[in-house]
């Protein structure tokens, strides 16, 4: 694994200990990280985003929605990208769902994800 599948990895686990606790705790810790003023590569969203589907496949548990993307979130913003975590629901049948969106554009996820549930918030 290379360096940044590693932080990656401990990245899924702590949103993983954050989720199972206390969900406060891990929305606080999303929009409490701010955008690290750095030289942000052209394929920075990319590489972060791999990076995350590899460790994903290396956890020894289903990687969640809101882990998955708090996680994406929270390394691309320590990388300089200007990230947002979204937390949608679908009205029938009723189900919640969350994503990763730069500048209006959903990063790891379906593009269509944004059409198909109703953002109830934005961090």
């Amino acid at each position: 694994m290379r360096f940044l599948e590693l932080k990656a990895f401990y990245a899924l686990i702590q949103f993983d200990v954050s989720r199972a606790t206390n969900f406060s705790a891990l929305y606080d810790k999303v929009r409490c990280c701010r955008v690290r003023p750095t030289q942000i590569s052209q394929d920075a969203t990319a590489k972060i985003c791999a990076s995350i589907d590899i460790a994903c496949t290396w956890y020894w548990k289903d990687v969640l929605c809101l882990q998955r993307s708090a996680a994406t979130t929270w390394m691309l913003r320590r990388h300089g990208v200007a990230a947002e975590l979204i937390i949608g629901i679908q009205q029938l049948p009723f189900r919640a769902h969350a994503w990763v969106d730069v500048g209006g554009r959903v990063v790891n996820d379906k593009e269509y994800v944004s059409e198909t549930y109703l953002v109830l918030d934005r961090c």
